[in-house]
């Protein structure tokens, strides 16, 4: 899905709310929690997931294009852990067999 097809989806659930004003809630979201991880905080949407900002340690990397060794330095990155209703949805579990 993307972000186009979300405001067309908002726009369409909720009556009255034009294209406009759906992109307008949809930018407002994003803008939020990208400030909020920009600051180091962390996002809770319970029953879809998390995201929070962690560090990778500098660490030694290789070129693949000429094989040499290079320095990757320590790096913040943005990281998702879902949510146990999302988890469920994207990968039921099996029915439990009757006994």
């Amino acid at each position: 899905m993307t972000k186009r097809q979300l405001i067309e989806k908002l726009s369409q659930k909720v009556e009255g709310l034009s294209a406009e004003d759906a992109k307008l809630v949809v930018d407002t979201v994003f803008q939020a929690m990208t400030e909020a991880l920009g600051k180091g905080d962390r996002i809770e949407i319970r029953g879809f997931g998390s995201f929070e900002i962690r560090k990778r340690r500098p660490r030694r990397g290789r070129n693949p294009k000429t094989g040499t060794q290079v320095s990757v330095a320590e790096k913040k990155v943005p990281f998702f852990k879902v949510g146990k209703e999302l988890r469920h949805k994207v990968n039921p579990s099996p029915a439990k067999k009757a006994q």
